[in-house]
């Protein structure tokens, strides 16, 4: 028998950092909040942590964060970068350390404040020209946009896709994030404005690209010892999976396929389910393309078909496959990495917390990180069974 079957890992708590527009917080402080409303979920407190990961905060790792948090030696820790996949790789190997008894309470962490910082930018010329880039950089491909555009225009070139049904991707985000308070932007959005919004890359207008914002957030992972002292109900994680396929697009074997066909694989198989099982969820949503390439290697639908299968609402409030349910990188928040507020979201739809949006019988959920240029993905698979 698997040690994740013979030792289960679950979720015990999670939080959001402050989110939107924070300037009374340092990252590092950002991170404190969440963490100390994540612990009180898990009914623990700092000093029950022996498992640290961070990434994606620049210099901030997992060492200067355990500093600040005031977490020593812990048994376990890691700051692997996977871009915003790496929250769903981190779940991964906390599942199969604790597992596997390397530690037994494993802290998961991000924070960013990219707005308030006025830290992200589309170019490419500022960024250092290495042996691979050489062949982009000339030719002033905005990144990230750029790549993913071109990534658009693939899918659309062989499968027939088209603008109005990546911008359903785009309503369906809205039509949940109006029902989230925490949400960036709550108004109503159709089709037709996602359409008539600027082209920022064709074919990617401005309504198919995600937000910047400042948040971030934290996840507690346990064993099941430690779980039964929740103050919340555990989650379980049932499967996991990460893979990569390139960094510099050029590099991408196939850019109408990512690394989420063998992340997906992995983790459904470990948890023993099939796509139809999955009751809701949470893909990552940089660009309305990147959901929709998501949906297709995960196995939702053929290759090919994405188009069609987001059509008619499916991934709305009460369509067949609710996604992006607290709003997604498109209208929620997108802190530069999405990664981390995937699997908040996912736990609270399975807590059965979520409000006016919560998902009915919801009892198998998703998350599904990516990270780069359609360059890393990390799926995972969670239950309240």
């Amino acid at each position: 028998m698997n040690d994740w079957v013979k030792n289960p890992v679950y979720i015990v708590g999670v939080a959001e950092t402050p989110l939107g527009e924070v300037y009374d917080h340092t990252e590092q402080s950002m991170v404190g909040v969440a963490a100390l409303e994540a612990l009180a979920e898990a009914g623990m407190t700092m000093k029950d942590v022996d498992g640290i990961m961070v990434n994606y905060m620049g210099e901030e790792g997992s060492v200067q964060v355990g500093e600040y948090l005031g977490i020593r030696n812990p048994r376990w820790a890691d700051s692997t970068d996977f871009g915003g996949a790496a929250f769903e790789l981190h779940v991964h190997h906390a599942m199969l350390a604790i597992a596997e008894k390397r530690c037994d309470v494993v802290m998961l962490a991000y924070a960013s404040r990219q707005r308030s910082l006025r830290g992200r930018t589309m170019a490419s010329a500022a960024r250092q020209v290495n042996v691979t880039s050489q062949f982009e950089s000339p030719y002033g491909l905005p990144f990230p946009i750029g790549y993913y555009a071109m990534i658009a225009a693939r899918h659309m070139h062989q499968y027939g896709t088209t603008s109005e049904q990546l911008a359903e991707i785009a309503v369906a985000a809205r039509k949940w994030a109006q029902m989230n308070p925490k949400a960036w932007r709550r108004e109503p959005l159709t089709i037709e404005e996602v359409l008539k919004s600027r082209m920022v890359c064709d074919p990617l207008h401005t309504l198919d690209c995600c937000l910047v914002t400042d948040g971030g957030g934290v996840a507690i992972l346990t064993n099941k010892e430690h779980a039964r002292n929740a103050a919340k109900k555990p989650i379980r994680v049932i499967g996991a999976g990460e893979s990569q396929t390139h960094w510099h697009i050029p590099q991408m074997p196939d850019m109408t396929v990512s690394s989420a066909a063998v992340s997906g694989r992995e983790a459904f198989a470990m948890a023993g389910i099939k796509p139809s099982d999955v009751d809701f969820i949470e893909p990552y949503d940089s660009f309305t393309i990147t959901v929709l390439m998501a949906l297709e290697d995960l196995g939702f639908c053929k290759k090919g078909e994405g188009g069609a299968f987001v059509q008619n609402g499916r991934l709305a409030p009460g369509g067949s496959l609710p996604a992006m349910t607290m709003g997604g990188g498109l209208s929620y928040n997108h802190p530069g990495a999405l990664g981390l507020l995937l699997l908040v979201e996912a736990v609270r739809q399975l807590r059965g917390e979520a409000g006016p949006r919560q998902v009915p019988n919801a009892k198998i959920g998703v998350a599904h990180g990516v990270g780069g240029v359609m360059s890393t993905s990390g799926t995972v698979v969670m239950t309240n069974e």
